[in-house]
């Protein structure tokens, strides 16, 4: 039996999150778009709003592992969503909505969840042939660019 997504929301941890851009448009894949969305999502991390460990933004969607520091899953991601939203908007003068609605996120249960969902996350340009290697990908925390979060004690090995 599946958890309620109402209780499921409530669960501490840490998760890895899918994020779409409505209908698939590729308004992230120009340098000043993705670019926005980091800076949005590094000023949240920096806040302390969520610990940040891994993410990667392709041209219509977002790869995340977070763990909320003290709100649910749901408002980490209405502030990040929210968030590059207005500032889009202000800054890059893009109109109407963005972002598909809702998100999709699992709890990370384990070292070896983690370690998947990482490899999934950094592979994730691989596959889409936006670059040889994760670490050439200028928009993924296996660039080594930015300053992630450790991973949570419990799922280190």
């Amino acid at each position: 039996m599946s958890i309620p997504s109402r209780l499921r929301d409530e669960r501490p941890g840490t998760f890895f999150v899918s994020a779409n851009i409505l209908q698939k448009r590729r308004l992230l894949q120009t340098d000043g778009s993705a670019s926005l969305f980091i800076d949005v999502l590094f000023a949240y991390r920096d806040s302390g709003r969520f610990k940040l460990h891994e993410f990667t933004v392709m041209p219509h969607h977002v790869h995340l592992i977070i763990t909320p520091t003290s709100a649910r899953i749901s408002e980490s991601m209405q502030l990040i969503k929210g968030g590059f939203s207005f500032r889009a908007g202000k800054e890059r003068g893009l109109k109407g909505q963005i972002w598909q609605p809702g998100f999709s996120e699992h709890c990370i249960r384990d070292e070896w969840d983690y370690i998947h969902h990482r490899n999934y996350t950094w592979q994730n340009a691989v596959r889409a042939s936006l670059a040889e290697r994760a670490e050439d990908y200028p928009y993924c925390s296996a660039s080594g660019k930015y300053r992630m979060d450790p991973a949570p004690e419990d799922l280190r090995g």
